[in-house]
């Protein structure tokens, strides 16, 4: 396998809290990689470990072989790893069009900044169409739009996704993961955080499942559906 990401017995928390216990995972380059579980089962900290806005205890992250562990978030963008975060964390009082432009920010993505704009809004028109306006006047669906267009100007080689479809009618839900679907054809490496499981399961190539902060189950994605314990707890069946 050509593994772009790895996680290798990573341990992290909260104060004295610990969250996360030995998660090793590994992600192969262009794959669709989701991570579902119950809340608080250290989902979300997983990807702000990775992304090291949570220091990790133990354990070790590599990128493209290379250890990133105690790099800086910023200097983790530089590299390619990008994360989109829970509840979007936009700029309010910046208009969509400055908001974008502040995801391209980066050494790695300046020189292509008007090509990643056009790229965005192609991706999502109604952001186009509402470029002056402040990212705080935008529909719930519009912001989390936004903040993945934000994600994508930093030319990500990895694009962690925290909970894309958390507070979205299903109909809007769908069609950002019709998106990510078309840029796992394009070849982004992509993982998400979701609590949708059905949309989750149905779009991933591969899946771990996180209870109390440790991997239960680990497989590619429909074969995760078929088991019956998935069922049972997420699925309804």
């Amino acid at each position: 396998m050509d593994l772009i990401l790895q996680l290798e017995n990573l341990e992290s928390g909260y104060g004295e809290v610990q969250v996360l216990w030995g998660i090793s995972l590994e992600v192969e380059r262009g794959n669709f990689t989701a991570i579902i579980g119950t809340n608080g089962a250290g989902k979300t900290t997983t990807l702000r470990t990775i992304m090291g806005s949570v220091r990790a205890w133990k354990g070790r992250v590599l990128l493209n072989g290379e250890d990133i562990t105690r790099l800086s978030p910023h200097a983790k963008a530089n590299r390619g790893l990008v994360l989109v975060p829970e509840g979007r964390q936009l700029f309010p009082d910046m208009s969509v069009e400055e908001n974008l432009e502040m995801g391209g920010y980066s050494k790695r993505a300046r020189k292509r900044e008007k090509q990643n704009l056009e790229r965005v809004y192609g991706l999502f028109p109604r952001l186009k169409e509402r470029r002056k306006q402040k990212s705080s006047t935008l529909s719930g669906g519009e912001q989390q739009m936004l903040a993945m267009g934000r994600g994508l100007m930093q030319e990500p080689e990895v694009l962690m996704v925290d909970e894309l479809s958390l507070g979205l009618a299903p109909v809007l839900a769908q069609q950002l993961f019709l998106t990510l679907g078309s840029l796992r054809k394009e070849g982004l490496t992509l993982v998400l955080v979701e609590q949708n499981v059905h949309l989750a399961l149905a779009i991933s190539d591969y899946t771990y499942v996180f209870a109390e902060g440790r991997i239960g189950i680990r497989g590619n994605s429909d074969d995760v559906a078929r088991m019956d314990e998935v069922r049972r707890a997420y699925l309804g069946l």
